[in-house]
């Protein structure tokens, strides 16, 4: 309950859809590619930005028709699935999709490294459990990966096999403290903004956001911004002893 006069709690900080979008492309080990209605696997991305593959071009202002040319382009669909590190129940964090038209041949991953696919770009769609997204070519120019993506799955995987006792100190700052039906918390997703955890209960679960002091502007600043959260959590007078 909120006294009156009081102002609002804010949000923590999150990235944007667009920013997820950038930051799962940057990061992405495979994805698969529909190009009119044919669909194939790509595995060997290596986490390396898929927009160094794909060039993506402003659609041609419309002029009130489409011409047999524009019928003739091959539609191709990019698709990626965002699977968190960590197994946690529900493992699929986001899907994206990248809609277009091709405008050069498609270079599969069997061509040479430096080849590249320019592709007239219809839009983004951004699917998470909070709804879906559509991003235009504009804000996605605008975005920038976020700077933990290419280390995201590394540095949870090290915080949840080797560290699991951090886990349970960060419960310390979740408002409102964690139920006694709380029987799991893993890390879920890391950004610039923060770390999330995932609370798994009997039934069901839910994700808390705990942000950093500042938001990081590069993955060196990781460690004093992770070691500052620690910090505020052994702060916390309370105890917690669910399991991580």
């Amino acid at each position: 309950m909120r006294l009156p006069g009081a102002p609002a709690a804010t949000p923590p900080a999150r990235p944007t859809e667009a920013e997820r979008v950038r930051s799962i492309l940057a990061a992405a080990h495979s994805m698969t590619v529909v190009v009119d209605g044919v669909r194939s696997e790509v595995r060997q991305l290596d986490g390396g930005d898929v927009l160094g593959r794909f060039h993506l071009h402003p659609a041609a202002p419309a002029a009130g028709h489409s011409t047999p040319a524009d019928d003739d382009r091959p539609a191709i669909r990019l698709e990626f699935t965002d699977i968190a590190p960590t197994p946690v129940r529900d493992r699929v964090r986001a899907r994206v999709t990248v809609l277009g038209h091709l405008l050069t041949p498609y270079a599969d991953e069997n061509s040479a490294a430096g080849d590249s696919t320019c592709v007239e770009y219809g839009r983004a769609i951004l699917e998470t459990s909070e709804g879906t997204s559509y991003i235009g070519l504009e804000e996605l120019d605008e975005a920038w990966p976020d700077p933990l993506a290419p280390y995201e799955a590394g540095m949870l995987t090290h915080l949840l096999d080797d560290h699991p006792e951090l886990v349970t100190l960060l419960l310390r700052l979740v408002r409102p403290l964690p139920s006694a039906a709380v029987v799991r918390a893993l890390p879920l997703a890391l950004d610039r903004y923060g770390i999330t955890l995932r609370l798994e209960e009997r039934r069901g679960h839910r994700d808390v956001r705990l942000a950093f002091p500042s938001p990081l502007d590069d993955v060196e600043q990781s460690g004093a911004q992770i070691q500052a959260l620690l910090s505020a959590a052994r702060r916390r007078s309370h105890r917690n002893t669910l399991p991580a």
